[in-house]
């Protein structure tokens, strides 16, 4: 069964922001409303020095004033319906992108392990969606308007419009050299933060081995290696952005006073009024002022940006799944045809030519020494990994023709490393399933004889488990997952060393429960290094290396495996005699 997104994968972000198309329309209107509105102070002021002023009129001024003051509400009301649009776009593109992204890294994690663990998916859906709830898309729609302003300098006078475009013109060469700068530094910051939160995390899940092996010294330094890679990383994606930011700071104080002397020369020589020293001077810091906003964004511009790339190329990674017909519910047979695999991210097969059928009713038993490919050709018979040569069929069909979920309904597989998911006990055992009804659940703790156990529990099946829940022992969440196993009464059910942590009355309720499925027609193949679990099968395979060495009824094969070892002791006795 491959988890994959249930989307379209490549126009994820195009689909999203496709969507949101009136949205921006509308967002960009409001930003061509309040940047005209914001001619309002520089207008209002050149009108005093020039008309108010020399005429002594109160009632001009008055009326001036409270044009102005319903101007900036203006202003004001969609300066702020702009930001609340831009708010719901970024959530719009978290609940459409979280579900896809959230199967997408269950499925990288299946397909390519490696490449999973290196990935912060939510992360970086968290930093794009901040970025676009921010104030860095503002600065963007306001970009576009620094040659309306820059024209409106001109129209004051030509030598206003020269002053205020050179200092454009040097503003946007701060910015590209801003944007040229900080890519890489922001780049390695991310990547360092990744591996500081894998090192984290790595430690707190194995905190009682670290803590009785004495490896906690050795792990801090580590951390703190790490965690200093971070910081020089941070600190140097926040001094080229600060220090490009005050540059661009220092030279629009630079730039405003330049308009004043430049103005003040006009006025000097006649060729301009007062008011418009005062409308120049407001009228150009308004002009960079996105410039210099868009400046104090670039580090979150560029890291959104990143994100956005890594997000595409996790789910590019994984194909949307395709639409299946949900076939019959499988009842008589599974039949494995000369099973190579490889495992994902590897290059060697670790099983070759494994051929065998099981029919309704039978238990089959895997043995093996340890990496001879038991718990691998487990993953290929619950369909986590596919076959890289040869077929896998359950009643005739390849696990790839049933839709995931309806996969999921006809398989039952308990690992071999349990963890119980944060919920309550009836929740585990239901796989989370919404519709699951109390007797389903009921039936399955009690064809894994666990029922007693969990209503000993302070809550019974409603005790929460998992990480923040209860703390079961290692024997009583194998027998919970056990009967997770077992809900729904699946036809095929996998079961990776089920009696690892289990006491004598786990391995009796393991033994009835492998033949509660087989009388009741279903297939239970048992991964085993224990011979009790074998009690309940009829039929073993063996492996060795990656390879198929017997098959068949279980005494046939068993009494085989054991004139195998028998003779190898006699080799090895003899060795250690005549040396």
């Amino acid at each position: 069964m491959q988890p994959v997104s249930q989307h379209p994968s490549d126009n994820q972000f195009k689909g999203v922001f496709a969507g949101c198309g009136m949205a921006f329309l509308g967002i960009a209107l409001m930003s061509a409303v309040v940047n005209i509105l914001y001619l309002t102070g520089s207008l209002f002021m050149m009108e005093v020095y020039d008309r108010v002023l020399p005429s002594r009129s109160l009632p001009t001024l008055a009326a001036l004033l409270g044009l102005v003051v319903v101007l900036y509400l203006f202003q004001g009301l969609f300066d702020a319906l702009r930001g609340r649009l831009l708010v719901r776009i970024a959530d719009r593109l978290d609940q459409a992108l979280s579900p896809c992204i959230f199967d997408a890294m269950l499925g990288l994690q299946l397909s390519m392990p490696m490449t999973a663990r290196q990935a912060q998916p939510l992360r970086d859906l968290e930093t794009v969606r901040s970025f676009l709830a921010g104030s860095g898309p503002t600065a963007l729609f306001d970009l576009p308007w620094l040659p309306f302003y820059i024209a409106i300098c001109f129209a004051f006078h030509f030598w206003l419009g020269v002053t205020v475009l050179i200092g454009a013109t040097i503003l946007a060469g701060v910015t590209l050299l801003t944007e040229l700068a900080s890519r890489n530094p922001v780049a390695e910051a991310s990547r360092h933060s990744a591996r500081r939160s894998r090192l984290a995390e790595s430690g707190r899940r194995n905190a009682e081995v670290i803590a009785v092996m004495g490896m906690g010294p050795r792990l801090q330094r580590r951390w703190m290696e790490e965690n200093r890679n971070f910081a020089v990383a941070q600190r140097r994606a926040s001094d080229v952005s600060s220090g490009f930011g005050v540059t661009s700071k220092v030279l629009r104080m630079v730039l405003q006073s330049g308009i004043l002397a430049v103005g003040a020369w006009l006025v000097i020589n006649e060729q301009a009024t007062p008011g418009v020293i005062i409308a120049g001077s407001i009228l150009s810091a308004r002009a960079l002022a996105p410039v210099d906003l868009a400046l104090a964004n670039w580090k979150g511009f560029v890291a959104a940006r990143q994100s956005r790339a890594r997000l595409q190329k996790m789910l590019v990674m994984l194909p949307p799944a395709a639409r299946r017909l949900d076939l019959p519910a499988p009842k008589a047979a599974l039949n494995a045809e000369r099973i190579s695999v490889v495992p994902p991210e590897a290059k060697e097969a670790v099983l070759q030519d494994v051929s065998f059928n099981l029919e309704a009713g039978t238990g089959l038993g895997i043995i093996g020494p340890s990496g001879s490919g038991k718990s691998s050709l487990a993953r290929v018979l619950v369909g986590l990994w596919r076959p890289a040569r040869g077929t896998l069929r359950l009643d005739g069909a390849t696990l790839d023709q049933w839709p995931v979920e309806a996969m999921a309904r006809h398989i039952g597989f308990m690992p071999q490393a349990i963890e119980l998911m944060d919920g309550t006990v009836a929740e585990n055992i239901a796989s989370f399933d919404p519709a699951a009804r109390a007797e389903d659940v009921i039936e399955a703790a009690r064809a894994a004889r666990v029922h007693d156990l969990i209503v000993g529990l302070p809550e019974g099946y409603s005790t929460e488990v998992g990480e923040h829940g209860r703390q079961l022992s290692a024997g009583q969440k194998q027998r919970v997952a056990l009967a997770r196993a077992l809900y729904g009464r699946p036809f095929l059910v996998i079961l990776d060393e089920p009696n690892s942590n289990l006491d004598a009355e786990g391995e009796d309720a393991l033994t009835s429960a492998i033949l509660g499925v087989r009388e009741r027609g279903g297939i239970v193949v048992v991964i085993a290094h224990r011979p009790s679990a074998l009690l309940a099968v009829d039929k073993v395979l063996m492996l060795l290396a990656g390879r198929q060495q017997a098959f068949g009824p279980k005494e046939e094969v068993l009494s085989k495996v054991l004139r195998q070892t028998g003779a190898l002791k006699v080799v090895q006795n003899a060795e250690a005699a005549n040396a």
